[in-house]
């Protein structure tokens, strides 16, 4: 009689590989572990052997990078979304592509379930589950953080030990990563604690901004209708042109932030975020907008960018809503077309000059020199009709003071 088989979000490190062992001490199941490739850094020739030397019946190592940064970092980047006003959203849509490839495995190979690493207190638990129940609402869910005796990392290291699972982590090394294409998180030890300042030799995507060069550094990015297709006149593909602005974001420090943030599941949890490629093209897009969109349009934008956050935050992707936003965020991109010239300086991203044939801005309009287009006079009126509530209001206080 044949096991039944469960895919597992598989990425080598630490916490996977000792999940990988206890389905099988646990289950008895056949895992399939599956490593989507959005940008992690690893080498996978090694992870896949590595799975497979574990105990994996199967390895599958899928390239979904060039995915992930068109249809899931771009649409994002042109809805302006952030999380409390700093997050770039780094991890939360990775998620979703993750927990779309996983269930796409699971019916290809007859699975019955999917498991996953995240733990109970973190927000990807609820990433990865709404995406499969959104999906396929038959796959079982294996969340062994929230069921098994180990409580913490220097534990998955004892177990690890324990069943001789190959791992570099140590009780030394107890930082939490992750890292894709478009960031590079850090969590856990020191950090832990708010009141201590983190050590920027965590740094991996940028150098200290003490230690970035002399002299700014000059960057042009192209959009064509809010969608970044090339730097410094050069046509590059969506991937690189994230690669190409994090190397040089962060040779010039630029796009760490160091933030304590509301989870999903109802605590604050604080991490360091590099995110250099990413913090020019959100300010490069926004300024592009604030040349091409009219003022009541900015106004409603700001809340879709805020309600199309909180949705990639909460693992919300694959819903009716998020995709109806992104239908108001392509119809009013159309616009969003031309280049932006931005200064990268010790740590400072600063646009410094934005073009567009779709530009709002008029010089003839607001020169503070003569001009044949605005009659000076017409303000008095409009002042009069505008602060007319204002003059009636103090008309019925005087009328009422006597």
């Amino acid at each position: 009689m044949s096991k039944e088989k469960v895919v597992l979000a598989y990425s080598g490190g630490l916490d996977t590989s000792v999940i990988l062992k206890w389905l099988e001490n646990t289950y008895q199941y056949e895992v399939i572990a599956v490593c989507i490739d959005v940008g992690q850094g690893d080498d996978y020739s090694s992870v896949e052997e590595k799975a497979l030397k574990t105990g994996a019946v199967k390895a599958y190592v899928i390239d979904a990078k060039e995915e992930f940064v068109s249809d899931y970092i771009f649409p994002t980047l042109k809805a302006g979304a952030t999380y409390e006003d700093d997050y770039l959203l780094g991890t939360s849509f990775a998620r979703p592509l993750i927990a779309q490839k996983l269930v796409e495995i699971a019916e290809k190979e007859g699975a019955v379930a999917i498991s996953h690493g995240a733990t109970g207190k973190g927000n990807d638990q609820v990433r990865f589950e709404a995406t499969i129940k959104a999906l396929n609402p038959n796959l079982k869910i294996i969340a062994p953080w929230r069921i098994w005796d180990l409580k913490s990392r220097e534990d998955c290291i004892d177990y690890a030990t324990q069943n001789n699972i190959p791992i570099t982590v140590t009780k030394k090394n107890i930082y939490s990563r992750d890292q894709n294409v478009w960031h590079l998180s850090h969590e856990g030890g020191n950090l832990e604690d708010p009141w201590n300042e983190h050590d920027s030799e965590i740094y991996q995507l940028t150098v200290p901004p003490e230690k970035a060069p002399d002299s700014p550094t000059y960057v042009e990015v192209e959009f064509l209708n809010g969608v970044p297709v090339a730097v410094d006149g050069e046509k590059l593909s969506p991937l690189a042109i994230v690669e190409t602005l994090n190397k040089v974001a962060g040779a010039n420090g630029v796009g760490v932030i160091d933030i304590v943030e509301n989870r999903l599941v109802g605590m604050k949890s604080r991490g360091v975020y590099e995110t250099p490629g990413g913090t020019v093209l959100f300010q490069a897009h926004r300024s592009l907008e604030k040349l091409t969109l009219d003022r009541m349009t900015m106004s409603f934008k700001k809340i879709v960018s805020e309600n199309y956050g909180q949705l990639v935050y909460d693992g919300l992707w694959f819903t009716p809503l998020r995709e109806a936003l992104d239908q108001f965020v392509d119809s009013l991109s159309q616009t969003v077309t031309g280049k932006v010239r931005v200064k990268l300086y010790k740590g400072n991203c600063t646009v410094v000059g934005a073009s567009s044939p779709y530009s709002l801005y008029n010089e003839e309009f607001v020169t503070f020199g003569a001009d044949e287009v605005y009659n000076q006079k017409d303000a008095e009126g409009f002042i009069n009709l505008f602060a007319l509530p204002l003059k009636i209001r103090a008309i019925m206080n005087e009328k009422n003071k006597k």
